[in-house]
């Protein structure tokens, strides 16, 4: 019984341990738009997030709808297989998707009608769907769920969905928030942040997709405009993460901007 009572506490440290690096790349993304928002906005953030009793800050906030788990069909984007991307602000075969989450979201936290404690969730929700279309496995398949049914192994474990969510995150950025937002925000130009913000959600939503079918993704095996499934493993190996390194340092940079950019113009109206 002691042994199995220990077995316990051990897998349960580890699940906690894997879940928290799942919420590493969100309170990077929404700390960096924090940072990046303008001096009116943060205040208005702040004085929201102040009466939130179990988050402090924005950029924990963020991982509010994660925890636990609301509002699942919004986290992400379901394609067909021969799909070439979304075409405006619909889901495409779905009611719900993270496209309409963004939108409803904005116009919770920018009216002025809705209660306070409405307009904080929504605050809190729309920082984690900005950063969930950014994900590039957010916006892709729903037989295998988003890479979730893909093993992996080598440098990473577990899936294929999981690897992007935490395991290359770590890579690229390493596991200090602050440190990471620092780091990413340093190397965004100006000329990058124009570029960036000229685009709408579902600008957004096609980059990620564009990732998931390249080739160095390994999710992807195209068969003229038909996207298979891989057959067997994918391997993260040290050219894998190399070759990937980049974009996820730049998608994390891209959700940051254009978080910010989306809060400005909400706290301007």
């Amino acid at each position: 019984m002691r042994r199995f009572y220990l077995a316990a506490v051990l897998l349960l440290a580890f699940c906690t341990s894997a879940s928290a690096w799942g919420d590493e790349g969100h309170k990077i993304v929404c700390e960096i738009a924090y940072r990046l928002a303008q001096p009116d906005t943060r205040a208005a953030i702040r004085k929201l997030i102040q009466a939130d009793q179990r988050f402090d800050t924005f950029a924990d906030s963020c991982v509010f709808p994660d925890h636990p788990r609301i509002r699942r069909s919004e986290h992400f984007i379901n394609l067909p297989r021969d799909a070439r991307g979304v075409t405006g602000d619909t889901c495409p075969n779905a009611p719900e998707c993270v496209l309409t989450a963004i939108l409803n979201d904005s116009k919770i936290v920018n009216s002025k009608h809705a209660k306070r404690a409405d307009r904080l969730i929504a605050l809190k929700s729309l920082g984690h769907w900005v950063g969930d279309i950014h994900q590039p496995l957010h916006v892709s398949f729903e037989d295998d769920r988003g890479g979730n049914n893909i093993r992996v192994k080598g440098e990473c474990s577990g899936n294929l969905h999981g690897a992007w969510d935490s395991c290359l995150v770590n890579h690229a950025v390493g596991p200090d928030v602050d440190e990471a937002a620092s780091d990413l925000i340093d190397a965004i130009t100006p000329a990058m942040k124009t570029k960036w913000t000229s685009s709408d959600p579902s600008d957004w939503a096609n980059e990620s997709f564009a990732i998931s079918e390249a080739a160095k993704t390994g999710y992807c095996v195209m068969h003229g405009s038909y996207c298979d499934q891989p057959e067997g493993s994918v391997t993260v190996n040290t050219e894998y993460l190399a070759a990937n390194e980049p974009i996820v340092r730049e998608q994390l940079q891209k959700a940051g901007v254009r978080l910010a950019n989306l809060l400005d113009s909400i706290f301007a109206e």
